[in-house]
């Protein structure tokens, strides 16, 4: 654990007095920006030595407003914010999300330290705006629109003293500032890698805005390194179709060398040394291919350009005539939409599973679907909509542990137009009324608040719907499947979840096996293999490869496979032959530990991956481990470097290392 020397204190307490009495501080107290932000608290007024008893923040009914005014935000953090805090808990900590005018939104933490934060309104609804708390990291961060720390006495304001704090700004894809990210610490418990924690925390956020709201655009992914395309460190650049940027995630400034103002008015033809019309017809050659694109100065990067399929249909008449008729690529957007009966493969377990939910279909049973996380729930869900006769309505999924509790009644029920303070001006429909006519999926069903649970079983008992601020009772014809990796009896148990609705939901329990214990695991990475390859190209795995996974505990499931081949199919090249040589030096040695692969394999792969290319380097090996690591443990931090079989503090430093 890292503390700061007592001197550092000592001169912060000087600098403090220094400041009071003449509103200067020697050089070299204080870091500059600490120093700054003392000025311009000073000069809104702040007053330094204030009591606890003086703190600001907005009324509940304000908050929900708020929450719903940010709700993208909060979606696209929620996630994020679990993972972060799962990494820092039992520290004395908590993590904080902040709009763009410093009100706390969301929190979570520890509750020792929580109880402390609470009596400084360090909690959502409480205002932390440098104008109005002085300095602080999410205010600081939010005027020097840069990650801050503030330890201890450099707050402005004294009550503030026992916190330590780590902020970043979080910017949407087109540079609006957003709001910050903070975690906040008992100052004797600082730990020096909190920061990195959290720039990479926002580093996720942001490269999730760029999900959606870009289908008409070019987008374009790209590294230095081929392994991190499609990972939460690929640089991220979207244009129009006159080859204008519109977007950039912060990877993809610092790749092109550009800031945010520079963004602004930069195009393709600036930044890339190929015709943009060239790059269109070079990334349609193949399926979801990796190109090498050349950048300023001789450089290059690896890259995947996405676009939409109309607009990669109107490209092609326009410019290649002669292969218009061909058949249309498939494209990432799409989802290939799969009856039941499409997801056997030769399981017997799976096969039982099918059977069952082909029975219920058309009858009005709730399903109920266990599994662990990546087994493909959703999907499972997907095909049952698709098998029976309601596929010609909606399916609505909802994940109740992806969204703040805050958010999850507005986004189920809806609200009626002024039902609360920053409500949309034609209120929302929600997830219940949306699935009218086809199937509500609840996913993770066992995060849902206690006090939504009962408003959700009068729903279903009543198939009627009142949103918020609106009397008037919606009538609704909806199938429901839920899904959870939770054993809901335990959650009864611990009076977590209702026992009433839980029977209402389990009108048949389905439950998928895991990858590891399916007989026709073989046979399903071949098919996720196509899939992912695309119609226009035949790539197979070898011998080796098929025994290693036969072999594999796969703790990641469906997910972990499709990264796993994803990740090799970036790495093939020009090959049709998958062997052990694009699988990474992690996974391999995961494959060893569960079933040692014989000398003669090890000496001799099934085939290299091309003679004329170089061995890979340490470096490379070391950054596919990694990926593989973070892949396989859902992002989780702790449990990568357990798996890699080294420190937390050392994971940290080779992320940053190759995402540089």
């Amino acid at each position: 654990m890292f503390k700061f020397p007592l001197v550092s204190k000592i001169n912060i307490n000087r600098a403090r007095t220094e400041f009071l009495s003449h509103g200067t501080v020697p050089a070299g107290r204080v870091p500059e920006h600490i120093f700054r932000s003392w000025q311009r608290s000073q000069g809104c007024g702040v007053d330094m030595e204030r009591e606890n008893s003086n703190i600001a923040a907005i009324a509940r009914k304000e908050l929900v407003g708020l929450t719903e005014k940010n709700r993208t935000l909060l979606v696209s953090s929620y996630s994020v914010m679990e993972n972060l805090y799962e990494q820092i808990h039992d520290s004395s900590s908590m993590v904080l999300l902040a709009d763009a005018t410093g009100v706390v939104l969301h929190s979570l933490g520890d509750s020792n330290f929580v109880s402390r934060a609470r009596k400084v309104a360090l909690q959502p609804g409480g205002i932390w705006s440098e104008q109005v708390r002085g300095t602080n990291a999410i205010g600081t961060a939010l005027v020097e629109q840069r990650p801050i720390v503030v330890h201890s006495s450099e707050h402005y304001v004294q009550a503030h003293d026992f916190l330590t704090c780590s902020a970043s700004p979080i910017f949407d894809p087109y540079g609006k500032l957003l709001g910050a990210l903070d975690v906040s610490s008992d100052c004797r418990a600082y730990q020096q890698h909190t920061m990195a924690l959290v720039r990479i925390s926002v580093q996720q956020i942001e490269n999730q805005m760029f999900a959606n709201g870009f289908e008409s655009d070019i987008c374009i992914q790209f590294h230095n390194r081929p392994e991190f395309i499609g990972t939460m460190y690929e640089a991220i650049a979207v244009f129009s179709r006159d080859g204008q940027l519109l977007a950039a995630n912060r990877s993809a400034l610092l790749h092109l060398n550009l800031d945010r103002y520079q963004a602004q008015t930069a195009t393709f033809r600036q930044l890339f040394d190929i015709p943009f019309d060239a790059l269109l017809l070079q990334a349609d050659n193949t399926p979801q291919p990796v190109i090498r694109l050349p950048i300023a100065e001789g450089l290059n990067v690896y890259a995947r350009v996405r676009m939409s399929p109309g607009y990669k249909q109107r490209f092609l008449r326009q410019e290649k005539p002669e292969t218009a008729t061909r058949p249309r690529l498939a494209d990432a957007s799409e989802t290939r939409l799969q009856s039941l009966n499409a997801l056997e493969y030769g399981d017997t377990r799976m096969r039982t599973a099918i059977d069952k939910a082909q029975r219920v279909l058309g009858h009005d049973i709730p399903v109920l679907i266990e599994g662990e996380s990546g087994t493909g729930k959703e999907l499972f869900a997907r095909a049952m909509h698709q098998s029976n006769s309601r596929r010609s309505g909606p399916f609505v999924a909802l994940n109740c542990a992806a969204i703040p509790e805050g958010l999850i009644e507005s986004e189920l029920f809806g609200y009626q137009e002024g039902a609360f303070t920053g409500a949309k001006r034609k209120g929302n429909i929600g997830k219940i009324r949306q699935a009218n006519g086809g199937t509500l999926f609840l996913d993770e069903i066992g995060d849902m608040p206690l006090a939504l649970q009962a408003r959700l079983l009068r729903v279903l008992q009543e198939r009627s719907i009142t949103p918020l601020g609106d009397g008037t009772a919606h009538p609704v014809d909806i199938a429901v499947i839920c899904a959870t990796n939770r054993k809901l009896r335990d959650e009864i148990a611990a009076n977590r979840f209702r026992e009433d609705l839980y029977y209402r939901l389990n009108g048949l329990v389905i439950i998928l096996p895991p990858l590891r214990e399916r007989e026709d695991l073989l046979q399903l990475s071949r098919s996720i293999l196509a899939d992912i390859a695309g119609p226009l190209r035949s790539v197979r795995l070898c011998e080796d490869v098929l025994n290693i996974f036969s072999a594999h505990p796969w703790p990641g499931n469906l997910r972990q496979m499709h990264n796993v081949l994803r990740t090799a199919l970036a790495l093939l090249g020009s090959d049709e032959e998958i062997t052990l040589g694009h699988l990474s030096d992690d996974f391999l040695e995961q494959a060893k530990e569960a079933v040692p692969v014989p000398a003669r394999q090890q000496a001799q792969p099934c085939r290299t991956i091309g003679s004329a290319s170089p061995p890979e380097s340490l470096d490379s090996l070391e950054a596919q481990a990694i990926q593989q690591a973070m892949a396989g443990c859902q992002g989780n931090i702790s449990a990568a470097a357990r798996q890699l079989g080294i420190s937390r503090n050392t994971l940290y430093r080779k992320m940053r290392l190759f995402s540089a």
